[in-house]
């Protein structure tokens, strides 16, 4: 299994690249684990204290049980992905099962942070956006699918993501074995990748 880690910052485009990198390729050739499920349940705080969560630090996940995942699906077996609302800050009670593939994408932005879940990964991709471009998606995002009103996206993104991001996530950049600019717009750069992808599926399928 050829494990792929795609990095960057909030709002970078990493979603957009690995939809991408999926549509290019034949159905079920691929499995996909999210940082994003594994942040820790903290469904019974108060709702003032939910709103003092660092989502982007590194000890707001659970990377344990993203790692033990990683290394289950490597040896064959399918896992249970957890599923997490940014609205309740609690994890739900459904899961979403994922299935041992040839290539194995893990994304998120603190994937490369965590040394355990870094050394799971045997090609390393960063995306790398504006800060600008960033900020504007965060918003969006914020706005329309996590609660926050205009003013709190802009107070939690000066609070947590901005100084999150200036001292996990960019400087994790030098691990990377990719850089992909602009996130999902770069076809060229998502191009390489599912080439890459692709030889690794023609070369286990002739292995078969």
């Amino acid at each position: 299994m050829l494990v792929i880690g795609i990095a960057g910052g909030s709002g970078s485009g990493k979603t957009s690249v690995v939809k991408k990198i999926i549509r290019s390729l034949p159905k079920g050739e691929v499995s996909v684990l999210s940082q994003d499920a594994y942040y820790k349940d903290n469904g019974d705080l108060t709702q003032a204290e939910k709103e003092k969560i660092n989502f982007d630090h590194p000890s707001s996940i659970e990377f344990s049980l993203l790692v033990k995942h990683i290394n289950e699906l490597k040896a064959g077996h399918s896992v249970e992905m957890p599923t997490y609302s940014y609205v309740t800050c609690r994890r739900g009670e459904e899961t979403i099962p994922v299935h041992p593939t040839d290539v194995l994408i893990v994304e998120g932005i603190l994937i490369f942070v965590d040394k355990e879940l870094a050394d799971c990964l045997d090609l390393k991709v960063f995306v790398d956006t504006g800060a600008d471009d960033r900020i504007i998606r965060i918003i969006q995002r914020d706005v329309h699918e996590r609660g926050r009103d205009l003013d709190k996206s802009i107070r939690h993104y000066e609070t947590f993501v901005k100084p999150m991001h200036e001292t996990f996530i960019e400087p994790s950049k030098k691990y990377a074995d990719i850089i992909i600019p602009v996130g999902g717009s770069n076809d060229k750069g998502i191009d390489i990748l599912t080439s890459k992808i692709r030889q690794t599926l023609k070369e286990s399928k002739k292995q078969q």
